[in-house]
């Protein structure tokens, strides 16, 4: 009878234990669904943020078609508008392109070298 006991206890023990494996595990689980659903969010926030951007600039060129054609634009039109995409925060060398810059980027640093 009283190793039957002790069998019963054992098993309520190692049930225990692996409730607490399953509970840590739960935990990792929920912490990484955190993180993913705030990069989905900051990668929705971006995108809508790339969206109203690249939306506002196709108004303007639909204003700027009535005056000159589009095969017309100029290469400098180009060159500014990356700029103006690099200086936002983005990154437009060809390795991120599009991507929230941190930092000054030496490739994209390097592309306006280049066009100097």
């Amino acid at each position: 009878m009283n190793n039957n006991r002790r069998k019963i206890f054992d098993q309520v023990s190692d049930m225990e234990k692996q409730i607490g494996e399953l509970y840590e595990q739960l935990g990792d689980l929920k912490n990484k669904l955190g993180e993913l659903l705030e990069e989905n969010h900051r990668l929705a926030m971006e995108n809508h943020h790339l969206r109203e951007h690249f939306g506002e600039a196709e108004e303007k060129e639909e204003d700027n078609t009535h005056k000159k054609k589009r095969s017309d634009s100029s290469p400098k039109e180009g060159y500014d508008n990356l700029a103006r995409l690099y200086e936002e925060g983005f990154h437009i060398c060809n390795f991120e392109f599009g991507s929230p810059r941190q930092e000054d980027c030496i490739f994209c640093l390097d592309f306006f070298n280049k066009t100097s």
